[in-house]
């Protein structure tokens, strides 16, 4: 006998009309807009974190998707230097200016205008930027650690069988 499982958003839809826990159709298919015509809003780096200069960042927010667990965003930043904690697991590709990184084991990269780099989650990086920098920030907030097992055990099992499981969220 096969039991199929509803997703978790169908069955809460069918629960005394219970609206969806994500309820998707909140977030358009395709997000698309102008670097240039974005609003930047300032982004004060803690002061706790300034190690010199006066630096003064900006963001603007992209696109979030409609779990909260990814999103993408400009940020800019002035002269100085700072520590910087990661709190996701972030991407960035340097559109304009550089910027000297120093992470936590002490390895040095100087990232220039068309650069990426990956900062893992829940570390730490100073920043050292001369004159100015400005980057597009893809974001993912890690997953629990059950979780990311369970996704990992998912994939090997898909190969394995060379198709796709069936998700019971």
């Amino acid at each position: 006998m096969v039991f199929h499982l509803l997703p978790v958003q169908a069955f809460m839809a069918l629960v005394a009309g219970a609206k969806p826990f994500l309820d998707l159709r909140e977030v358009p298919p395709l997000v698309a807009a102008s670097s240039a015509a974005m609003e930047m809003k300032a982004a004060p780096i803690d002061p706790d974190w300034v190690i010199s200069g006066k630096p003064a960042a900006r963001i603007a927010e992209h696109s979030c998707s409609a779990d909260r667990a990814a999103m993408t965003a400009l940020w800019d930043c002035t002269a100085g230097t700072f520590r910087w904690y990661f709190p996701w697991d972030e991407t960035v590709m340097i559109l304009e200016g550089e910027v000297r990184v120093t992470d936590a084991n002490g390895t040095i990269r100087i990232l220039k205008a068309g650069d990426i780099a990956y900062f893992t989650g829940n570390t730490w990086a100073t920043w050292q930027i001369d004159n100015y920098v400005r980057k597009i920030a893809f974001l993912r907030r890690p997953l629990p650690l059950p979780v990311a097992l369970a996704t990992k055990a998912k994939g090997r099992i898909e190969r394995l069988f060379k198709r796709p499981l069936r998700s019971a969220l």
